[in-house]
């Protein structure tokens, strides 16, 4: 507990500059207005910000693109209930009784429970990672190129069985993220790999060309799809952003069991904001309190558990990025890469060698949920207004933003003709419902996995047994084709479809 509260006084101390308050100011505000803006999402525009933290500190840079993260999970609550609209994937659910909840008059109780919920959640989710994040460090110091390997099969599996969509497309998706991050030059021989004989590939794909291609550019072009035709959006009015006292009694025992839910979902690979908001609904739908309105009629409980959820989930996917150096999901994916553009490697070395950023992240998370209570509770109006602003001002400069951004990393024009492929080959996998998040995890690990494996090898001379006498490696090996025996099942598969459906 010495050493706890030793850390988090560095951790005040360097979340706590000038600068960078400023940046996780900045972060939240930028992640409140990404959730608004439908269509958007925070794994687009971590991935259109990505090129800018070359210029930043490594703290100030992991501070700024954390706050953009669990920021939008604040910000999309807030046009699901005023809206119907959920601005980001995480408020599917919350817009099912939080609308309702505004058409009967009481939209500034739904906003003020979602934010209060979110800023509980919140909290304890980071004094969770506190906690339990030097644990895991220590455990995984044990680690050796055989359990690394094993766990980062077990941790693409883990995707795999909670991506949303077919399972047979998502094992695709991580099969072309592997391949293509084997392009380029092998480190180990020298020799060239899928590069088309072409300069530009020797040194393989740059991650933030991948990622802004498949969701930055790409995303607009599915915006630009789903926007025509539509109509004018309504909006509610709000009387008063704070609930009432019952909303507070009615909604604790919701509260907690969505911290919950999203603090153990969060740390599952392929888990974090929309599975645990979506599990924190199904619970809540099951739960029956008499005398109460239905859930789905306008349940205070059902925008409270699953905002809970969604925020605990978005904090707590950290511990397994930071600590293991494994990406739970793509928003984590790209923090990691995030990570590697500033010369630090994830993992479990990253708390004694970089432990100002490390617990420098964590305070941070403290102020950036305070900073997020006080910009939507009197705010949400104002952010409500800037739906108004057409698509048409929009796109063209996130264009120009992905553009400046991908070709300032290597001054390369071959960057951004890269960008555009892979953004058309965004566009056609989602023209075939192929989600692109298993792909962005198989291009991060694949790298790590040939490196691993390679070492394993070497130290066992070739002996392809040594990932199943290690303990561990076969623990983690088994658990996976475990999972992925149980995901190919029809039974768990149609639980699957059911789950990302609910309404």
């Amino acid at each position: 507990m010495t050493d706890l509260f030793t850390n988090l006084v560095l951790g005040f101390q360097s979340a706590l500059t000038i600068a960078n308050i400023g940046y996780c100011f900045v972060g939240v505000l930028i992640g409140t207005l990404v959730g608004v803006l439908p269509g958007l999402g925070p794994v687009a525009t971590l991935a259109l910000l990505l090129p800018l933290t070359y210029a930043l500190d490594p703290t100030a840079a992991v501070i700024m693109l954390a706050g953009i993260y669990y920021g939008s999970q604040y910000g999309g609550s807030t046009t699901a209930i005023l809206m119907n609209i959920p601005g980001e994937a995480a408020s599917l659910v919350t817009c099912i009784d939080g609308y309702k909840l505004a058409r009967k008059g009481r939209a500034g109780s739904a906003l003020g429970i979602a934010a209060v919920a979110s800023f509980i959640a919140g909290t304890v989710a980071t004094l969770l990672i506190a906690l339990a994040s030097p644990v895991l460090s220590e455990v995984a110091l044990y680690f050796g190129a055989t359990e690394y390997f094993s766990l980062m099969v077990l941790g693409l599996v883990g995707a795999v069985a909670l991506s949303n969509g077919d399972i047979l497309k998502a094992i695709a998706m991580v099969i072309v993220g592997l391949l293509l991050g084997l392009v380029g030059t092998d480190i180990n021989t020298g020799e060239l790999r899928f590069t088309l004989e072409t300069l530009t590939l020797q040194d393989g794909i740059d991650f933030a060309v991948i990622s802004m291609g498949f969701y930055g550019v790409a995303e607009i072009l599915k915006n630009l799809q789903a926007i025509v035709g539509s109509g004018s959006y309504s909006t509610i009015a709000v009387k008063s952003p704070w609930p009432q006292k019952k909303d507070f009694t009615q909604s604790q025992g919701a509260i907690a069991r969505g911290t919950f839910l999203g603090s153990i979902m969060g740390l599952l690979p392929g888990g974090g904001a929309m599975l645990s908001s979506f599990a924190s609904y199904t619970l809540e739908k099951r739960i029956k309190i008499e005398n109460e309105t239905p859930v789905g009629e306008g349940n205070i409980r059902a925008v409270a558990g699953p905002e809970a959820a969604n925020n605990a989930g978005a904090q707590t996917s950290f511990i397994p990025m930071l600590t293991l150096g494994i990406p739970s999901n793509a928003v984590m994916a790209l923090l990691m890469g995030a990570l590697i553009i500033q010369n630090i490697t994830p993992g479990p070395q990253v708390i004694h060698t970089n432990p100002d950023l490390f617990w420098g992240l964590i305070v941070s998370m403290w102020i950036g949920n305070l900073f997020l209570v006080i910009l939507n509770l009197p705010l949400a109006g104002l952010w409500v207004q800037i739906l108004k602003v057409p698509y048409r001002f929009l796109f063209p400069a996130i264009l120009a933003i992905c553009a400046v951004g991908v070709y300032s990393i290597n001054y390369n024009q071959y960057d951004i003709v890269l960008m555009a492929a892979f953004s058309l080959l965004g566009y056609i996998f989602y023209q075939l419902r192929c989600e692109p998040a298993p792909l962005i995890l198989g291009f991060v690990l694949g790298p790590m996995m040939e490196e691993n494996l390679r070492r394993a090898m070497l130290l066992s001379r070739g002996d392809a047994t040594v990932f199943f006498t290690s303990p561990i490696s076969a623990l983690l090996l088994i658990m996976a084709f475990a999972l992925l025996a149980v995901t190919l099942l029809p039974k768990w598969q149609k639980t699957r479809q059911e789950a990302f459906t609910e309404d």
